[in-house]
């Protein structure tokens, strides 16, 4: 794994605070690097069930939901962290209700059809059995808009105090709904020192995200695909359609995509089925840069297989892509005429392609040459040296580099490595052999290069950036 998401809907602080030590710990013994992604709880309704004893819904009963949070939750009565649930739904609407899953047609998640609205209570039939059990079950009303901040106080205390604490590369910002929302979120964290250079993925949960996807993919750093609620929000048939443009739109903009939800029958099975491995090699076909895997590695039987397996179909997948396609449908897109960036990352992939590099190193103090260069997907590793810039605030100095590093590691075949600070990223002479020997001998160490492999070196010099091809550690040609 290269980024560990910590989602604040489950959890307290230090249940979470834990977690990151653990990760820490890993990090240490295995001298990889990973991401901190914090994932906010933004606008969603809850059942609340004080008791926490399991509550039986049975198909075509009848169940009230109410704000009244004083009252006991029984198969009768559900109460919810939200009185304004009645004014936003009418008869014949969708609400599914669960701790986990959203399908419809498991036995943790009930599926209800509004047949009457009572004041603040809405009554509704229920549409399959189900056995409700937990403190808190998830209620989500089907393409509804839900009158809420997408950024709760809830959230901005746990980023103002556990992110800033223990400062998150990523936030990942729960039903997003229009561009709007991401700007509120980032100027909110440009005020909190540490986090100014933490990046905002926007969670696409319902149609309503989806309606405004180009605004929002204009705004975000990335996009995260909630297919759990978008496949409840949507019908099932277009949810495929969805995904296939939304990738396509985040490939365009170099601008990473991640799909959730793919293998969910591992949370208590040893395999996948052959439809989730299909659909975990399809979506690395349709360009999306990561997978993120949650109930399976939070509370599944088998998170390493399950890490293992994905990992498995992703590199068959790469194996089969057809980058040759994508890269002249990336070239025309981005048109005439290329900014000076497009161009040198462009050349750079097609100089690696046609001379078939083992690997392409490019030295970056910020990360965006490297992504850039990503964004072409060529068929073999793009290794980002990041070179830490000196700064300061007046008050005491500091190298940044870090957060571009780590922030690299959800990009599609990006690879970072934080270099030396001694090494300038933007050499006044021909070569830096010093520094692109470490690179190399970090790439043979990872198995991704070999002596004699030809390696296309894309950096500065000067003022000029160049693209450069050596097949001996130590000599350009």
């Amino acid at each position: 794994m290269s980024v560990a998401r910590f989602d604040f809907s489950w959890g307290d602080a230090q249940y979470h605070l834990a977690t990151l030590e653990n990760l820490k710990a890993a990090v240490k013994s295995t001298k990889k690097l990973c991401a901190v992604m914090l994932d906010t709880v933004g606008p969603e309704l809850q059942v609340v069930n004080k008791s926490e004893k399991s509550i039986s819904l049975q198909a075509d009963g009848v169940v009230v939901l109410t704000p009244d949070q004083g009252q006991e939750a029984s198969s009768e009565l559900l109460p919810i962290n939200f009185d304004g649930l009645s004014k936003a739904v009418k008869n014949g609407d969708t609400i599914f209700i669960g701790q986990y899953l959203f399908t419809g047609s498991e036995t943790t998640s009930a599926w209800l059809e509004v047949s009457e609205v009572r004041g603040e209570d809405v009554v509704c039939v229920i549409k399959n059995s189900a056995t409700l059990a937990g403190a808190l079950f998830t209620l989500h009303a089907s393409q509804i808009r839900i009158d809420l901040p997408t950024l709760s106080d809830k959230d901005k205390e746990v980023i103002s105090s556990w992110g800033v604490q223990n400062k998150i590369d990523f936030l990942s910002l729960s039903y997003t709904h229009h561009a709007e929302d991401v700007r509120h979120a980032r100027e909110f964290i440009s005020k909190l020192g540490d986090l100014s250079q933490t990046q905002i993925f926007a969670k696409i949960e319902n149609v309503e995200g989806l309606n405004h996807f180009d605004e929002i993919l204009q705004e975000a750093d990335g996009i995260i695909l909630s297919r759990g609620n978008l496949g409840i929000d949507l019908s099932p048939e277009k949810v495929f359609l969805f995904q296939r443009a939304a990738v396509y739109k985040c490939n365009m903009a170099g601008k990473p995509a991640v799909v959730t939800r793919v293998v969910d029958s591992m949370t208590d099975n040893l395999r996948p089925t052959r439809a989730e491995a299909t659909d975990v090699a399809n979506a690395v076909l349709d360009g999306t840069d990561a997978i993120l895997l949650g109930a399976e590695t939070l509370r599944g039987l088998y998170p390493i297989e399950t890490i293992s397996i994905v990992g498995k179909i992703c590199a068959e997948a790469e194996k089969v892509f057809n980058q040759d396609i994508y890269f002249k449908k990336t070239v025309t897109y981005v048109g005439e005429p290329m900014t000076h960036l497009e161009s040198i990352a462009s050349s750079a992939v097609r100089a690696a392609i046609k001379v078939k590099a083992s690997i392409i190193i490019c030295f970056t103090s910020s990360g965006r040459a490297a992504r850039l260069i990503a964004k072409y997907r060529p068929t073999m590793p793009v290794l980002s040296v990041v070179i830490p810039r000196l700064k300061t605030n007046q008050l005491k100095w500091s190298f940044s580099g870090a957060f571009e590093a780590r922030q690299s590691l959800i990009v599609r075949g990006l690879f970072p490595m934080l270099a030396d600070p001694r090494h300038p990223a933007e050499s006044t002479s021909a070569t830096n052999e010093s520094i692109l020997k470490i690179a190399l001998d970090h790439g043979k160490a990872s198995g991704i290069v070999k002596w004699h492999d030809r390696v296309v070196v894309c950096q500065k010099v000067g003022d000029v950036s160049v693209v450069k091809l050596t097949n001996r550690p130590a000599c350009f040609w």
